[in-house]
Protein backbone atom coordinates (compact mmCIF):
# COMPACT_ATOMS: atom_id res chain seq x y z
CA UNK A 1 0.00 0.00 0.00
CA UNK A 2 1.42 3.36 -0.99
CA UNK A 3 1.67 6.20 1.55
CA UNK A 4 -1.18 8.00 -0.22
CA UNK A 5 -3.57 5.07 0.12
CA UNK A 6 -5.68 4.77 3.25
CA UNK A 7 -6.62 1.40 4.67
CA UNK A 8 -10.02 0.29 3.41
CA UNK A 9 -12.79 -0.49 5.82
CA UNK A 10 -13.99 -4.04 5.57
CA UNK A 11 -17.27 -4.69 3.76
CA UNK A 12 -20.05 -6.79 5.28
CA UNK A 13 -22.73 -7.51 2.68
CA UNK A 14 -25.91 -9.41 3.47
CA UNK A 15 -27.45 -11.72 0.90
CA UNK A 16 -31.07 -12.36 1.86
CA UNK A 17 -31.45 -14.90 -0.98
CA UNK A 18 -35.15 -15.70 -1.64
CA UNK A 19 -36.34 -14.67 1.80
CA UNK A 20 -38.32 -11.76 3.18
CA UNK A 21 -41.68 -10.02 3.23
CA UNK A 22 -42.63 -6.37 3.47
CA UNK A 23 -43.32 -6.68 7.19
CA UNK A 24 -40.30 -8.84 8.02
CA UNK A 25 -37.96 -6.65 5.99
CA UNK A 26 -39.13 -3.50 7.73
CA UNK A 27 -38.69 -5.02 11.18
CA UNK A 28 -35.24 -6.36 10.30
CA UNK A 29 -33.93 -3.13 8.80
CA UNK A 30 -35.32 -0.98 11.59
CA UNK A 31 -33.66 -3.25 14.16
CA UNK A 32 -30.35 -2.91 12.34
CA UNK A 33 -30.62 0.87 12.14
CA UNK A 34 -31.53 1.09 15.82
CA UNK A 35 -28.50 -1.01 16.66
CA UNK A 36 -26.27 1.41 14.77
CA UNK A 37 -27.56 4.57 16.38
CA UNK A 38 -24.88 6.83 17.78
CA UNK A 39 -21.97 4.75 16.51
CA UNK A 40 -19.87 4.68 13.37
CA UNK A 41 -20.09 1.15 11.92
CA UNK A 42 -16.83 -0.77 12.09
CA UNK A 43 -17.28 -1.81 8.46
CA UNK A 44 -19.03 -0.69 5.31
CA UNK A 45 -22.42 -2.39 5.13
CA UNK A 46 -24.81 -3.49 2.41
CA UNK A 47 -27.96 -5.56 2.09
CA UNK A 48 -28.74 -7.41 -1.15
CA UNK A 49 -32.43 -8.20 -1.43
CA UNK A 50 -34.78 -9.86 -3.92
CA UNK A 51 -35.69 -7.43 -6.69
CA UNK A 52 -39.31 -6.79 -5.56
CA UNK A 53 -38.00 -5.36 -2.27
CA UNK A 54 -35.44 -2.92 -3.65
CA UNK A 55 -37.90 -0.01 -3.56
CA UNK A 56 -38.59 -0.80 0.09
CA UNK A 57 -34.88 -0.85 0.91
CA UNK A 58 -34.42 2.46 -0.90
CA UNK A 59 -37.14 3.95 1.27
CA UNK A 60 -35.86 2.46 4.53
CA UNK A 61 -32.12 2.93 4.02
CA UNK A 62 -31.84 6.26 2.18
CA UNK A 63 -29.40 8.43 4.12
CA UNK A 64 -28.36 5.61 6.46
CA UNK A 65 -24.93 3.94 6.82
CA UNK A 66 -26.26 0.84 5.04
CA UNK A 67 -26.07 0.58 1.26
CA UNK A 68 -28.27 -1.82 -0.68
CA UNK A 69 -28.05 -3.93 -3.78
CA UNK A 70 -29.48 -6.69 -5.93
CA UNK A 71 -28.78 -10.42 -6.00
CA UNK A 72 -28.34 -10.52 -9.77
CA UNK A 73 -28.34 -8.30 -12.85
CA UNK A 74 -28.90 -8.97 -16.53
CA UNK A 75 -25.98 -9.11 -18.94
CA UNK A 76 -28.25 -7.29 -21.41
CA UNK A 77 -29.00 -3.58 -21.52
CA UNK A 78 -32.69 -3.89 -22.43
CA UNK A 79 -35.00 -5.79 -24.74
CA UNK A 80 -36.96 -9.02 -25.03
CA UNK A 81 -35.52 -10.78 -21.99
CA UNK A 82 -38.57 -11.72 -19.94
CA UNK A 83 -37.89 -11.90 -16.24
CA UNK A 84 -34.52 -10.16 -16.46
CA UNK A 85 -33.68 -6.97 -14.53
CA UNK A 86 -31.32 -4.46 -16.14
CA UNK A 87 -28.68 -2.45 -14.36
CA UNK A 88 -30.48 0.76 -15.36
CA UNK A 89 -33.50 -0.48 -13.42
CA UNK A 90 -31.33 -1.23 -10.39
CA UNK A 91 -29.85 2.27 -10.59
CA UNK A 92 -33.33 3.80 -10.41
CA UNK A 93 -33.76 2.13 -7.04
CA UNK A 94 -30.45 3.39 -5.71
CA UNK A 95 -28.58 0.08 -5.80
CA UNK A 96 -24.88 0.37 -5.13
CA UNK A 97 -24.09 -3.34 -5.49
CA UNK A 98 -25.17 -6.34 -7.54
CA UNK A 99 -24.13 -9.90 -6.76
CA UNK A 100 -23.08 -11.79 -9.90
CA UNK A 101 -22.16 -15.43 -10.31
CA UNK A 102 -23.38 -16.68 -6.96
CA UNK A 103 -22.91 -20.44 -6.81
CA UNK A 104 -26.68 -20.92 -6.77
CA UNK A 105 -26.96 -18.99 -10.02
CA UNK A 106 -24.15 -21.05 -11.52
CA UNK A 107 -25.65 -24.32 -10.29
CA UNK A 108 -29.38 -23.80 -10.87
CA UNK A 109 -29.32 -21.41 -13.83
CA UNK A 110 -26.27 -22.66 -15.70
CA UNK A 111 -24.37 -19.39 -15.57
CA UNK A 112 -20.92 -19.72 -17.10
CA UNK A 113 -17.79 -17.77 -16.23
CA UNK A 114 -18.34 -15.73 -19.40
CA UNK A 115 -21.93 -14.84 -18.49
CA UNK A 116 -20.85 -13.82 -14.99
CA UNK A 117 -18.08 -11.64 -16.42
CA UNK A 118 -20.52 -10.00 -18.84
CA UNK A 119 -22.85 -9.19 -15.96
CA UNK A 120 -19.96 -7.68 -14.00
CA UNK A 121 -19.01 -5.53 -16.97
CA UNK A 122 -22.60 -4.37 -17.48
CA UNK A 123 -22.90 -3.38 -13.82
CA UNK A 124 -19.59 -1.51 -13.81
CA UNK A 125 -20.48 0.43 -16.94
CA UNK A 126 -23.49 1.85 -15.10
CA UNK A 127 -21.67 2.62 -11.87
CA UNK A 128 -22.96 -0.36 -9.87
CA UNK A 129 -20.31 -2.40 -8.06
CA UNK A 130 -20.49 -6.10 -8.94
CA UNK A 131 -19.78 -8.61 -6.19
CA UNK A 132 -18.21 -11.38 -8.30
CA UNK A 133 -18.56 -14.76 -6.64
CA UNK A 134 -16.05 -17.58 -7.08
CA UNK A 135 -15.75 -20.91 -5.34
CA UNK A 136 -15.28 -24.64 -5.59
CA UNK A 137 -17.56 -27.61 -4.90
CA UNK A 138 -16.69 -30.30 -2.37
CA UNK A 139 -15.73 -32.67 -5.19
CA UNK A 140 -13.40 -30.07 -6.68
CA UNK A 141 -11.77 -29.39 -3.30
CA UNK A 142 -11.26 -33.09 -2.65
CA UNK A 143 -9.72 -33.45 -6.11
CA UNK A 144 -7.22 -30.69 -5.32
CA UNK A 145 -8.75 -28.34 -7.89
CA UNK A 146 -9.66 -25.41 -5.64
CA UNK A 147 -6.95 -23.05 -6.86
CA UNK A 148 -7.52 -23.85 -10.53
CA UNK A 149 -11.28 -23.38 -10.24
CA UNK A 150 -11.26 -20.02 -8.47
CA UNK A 151 -8.48 -18.67 -10.68
CA UNK A 152 -10.40 -19.67 -13.82
CA UNK A 153 -13.55 -17.98 -12.54
CA UNK A 154 -11.77 -14.76 -11.57
CA UNK A 155 -9.71 -14.75 -14.79
CA UNK A 156 -12.90 -14.43 -16.84
CA UNK A 157 -13.84 -11.26 -14.96
CA UNK A 158 -10.32 -9.84 -15.18
CA UNK A 159 -10.23 -10.47 -18.92
CA UNK A 160 -13.63 -8.87 -19.50
CA UNK A 161 -13.47 -5.77 -17.28
CA UNK A 162 -9.79 -5.03 -17.91
CA UNK A 163 -8.41 -1.95 -16.17
CA UNK A 164 -11.67 -1.58 -14.18
CA UNK A 165 -10.81 -4.66 -12.14
CA UNK A 166 -10.06 -2.58 -9.03
CA UNK A 167 -13.68 -1.42 -9.04
CA UNK A 168 -15.16 -4.87 -8.42
CA UNK A 169 -15.64 -6.82 -5.21
CA UNK A 170 -14.69 -10.50 -5.16
CA UNK A 171 -16.45 -13.00 -2.90
CA UNK A 172 -14.89 -16.40 -2.25
CA UNK A 173 -17.65 -18.81 -1.38
CA UNK A 174 -16.68 -22.47 -1.07
CA UNK A 175 -19.85 -24.12 -2.36
CA UNK A 176 -19.61 -26.90 0.21
CA UNK A 177 -19.82 -24.33 3.03
CA UNK A 178 -22.86 -22.34 1.86
CA UNK A 179 -25.96 -22.89 3.95
CA UNK A 180 -24.54 -26.13 5.34
CA UNK A 181 -23.26 -24.80 8.63
CA UNK A 182 -19.80 -25.93 7.55
CA UNK A 183 -17.12 -23.32 7.16
CA UNK A 184 -13.54 -23.28 6.01
CA UNK A 185 -11.11 -22.75 8.84
CA UNK A 186 -9.66 -19.23 8.89
CA UNK A 187 -6.41 -20.71 7.55
CA UNK A 188 -8.17 -22.54 4.71
CA UNK A 189 -10.09 -19.43 3.73
CA UNK A 190 -6.99 -17.22 3.93
CA UNK A 191 -5.05 -19.60 1.67
CA UNK A 192 -7.60 -19.16 -1.13
CA UNK A 193 -7.91 -15.41 -0.55
CA UNK A 194 -4.12 -15.15 -0.89
CA UNK A 195 -4.32 -16.95 -4.24
CA UNK A 196 -6.97 -14.50 -5.43
CA UNK A 197 -4.96 -11.51 -4.18
CA UNK A 198 -1.90 -12.72 -6.07
CA UNK A 199 -4.00 -13.10 -9.21
CA UNK A 200 -5.27 -9.55 -8.81
CA UNK A 201 -1.71 -8.34 -8.22
CA UNK A 202 -0.77 -9.73 -11.61
CA UNK A 203 -3.61 -7.75 -13.19
CA UNK A 204 -3.32 -4.40 -11.40
CA UNK A 205 -0.80 -2.39 -9.44
CA UNK A 206 -3.41 -1.83 -6.72
CA UNK A 207 -4.68 -5.29 -5.70
CA UNK A 208 -5.41 -4.11 -2.16
CA UNK A 209 -8.13 -1.83 -3.50
CA UNK A 210 -10.26 -4.88 -4.24
CA UNK A 211 -12.31 -6.21 -1.34
CA UNK A 212 -12.15 -10.00 -1.22
CA UNK A 213 -15.05 -11.22 0.91
CA UNK A 214 -15.49 -14.63 2.48
CA UNK A 215 -18.91 -16.12 1.77
CA UNK A 216 -19.07 -19.57 3.32
CA UNK A 217 -21.40 -19.59 6.34
CA UNK A 218 -19.76 -16.66 8.13
CA UNK A 219 -21.70 -16.03 11.31
CA UNK A 220 -21.50 -14.15 14.60
CA UNK A 221 -19.44 -16.91 16.22
CA UNK A 222 -16.71 -17.31 13.58
CA UNK A 223 -16.59 -13.83 12.02
CA UNK A 224 -13.83 -12.38 14.18
CA UNK A 225 -11.33 -15.18 13.45
CA UNK A 226 -12.08 -15.07 9.72
CA UNK A 227 -11.94 -11.27 9.49
CA UNK A 228 -8.59 -11.24 11.29
CA UNK A 229 -6.92 -12.91 8.29
CA UNK A 230 -4.77 -10.56 6.20
CA UNK A 231 -6.55 -11.11 2.88
CA UNK A 232 -10.14 -11.42 4.11
CA UNK A 233 -11.65 -7.98 3.60
CA UNK A 234 -15.17 -8.72 4.75
CA UNK A 235 -18.01 -11.16 4.37
CA UNK A 236 -20.91 -12.05 2.09
CA UNK A 237 -23.41 -13.11 4.73
CA UNK A 238 -26.36 -15.41 4.08
CA UNK A 239 -28.53 -16.66 6.94
CA UNK A 240 -26.99 -14.40 9.56
CA UNK A 241 -28.03 -11.32 7.56
CA UNK A 242 -31.66 -12.19 8.35
CA UNK A 243 -31.01 -11.66 12.08
CA UNK A 244 -30.25 -8.07 13.06
CA UNK A 245 -28.24 -8.91 16.19
CA UNK A 246 -26.08 -11.47 14.37
CA UNK A 247 -25.44 -9.20 11.40
CA UNK A 248 -24.47 -6.29 13.65
CA UNK A 249 -22.17 -8.56 15.65
CA UNK A 250 -20.40 -9.58 12.44
CA UNK A 251 -20.00 -5.90 11.52
CA UNK A 252 -18.59 -5.17 14.97
CA UNK A 253 -16.10 -8.05 14.51
CA UNK A 254 -14.55 -6.15 11.60
CA UNK A 255 -12.79 -3.63 13.87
Amino acid sequence: MSPTETKMKKLIAGNWKMNGSLAANEALVKAMLEGLQGAEPAADMALCAPAPYLAQLQSLLQGSPIAWGAQDVSAHEQGAYTGEVSVAMLKEFGCRYAIVGHSERRQYHGETDEVVAAKAQRALAAGVTPIVCVGETLAQREAGETEAVVKRQLAAAIHTVGHCITEIVVAYEPVWAIGTGKTATPEMAQAVHAVLRAQLAAATTHPKRVHILYGGSMNAANAASLLAQPDIDGGLIGGASLKAADFLQIVASAR
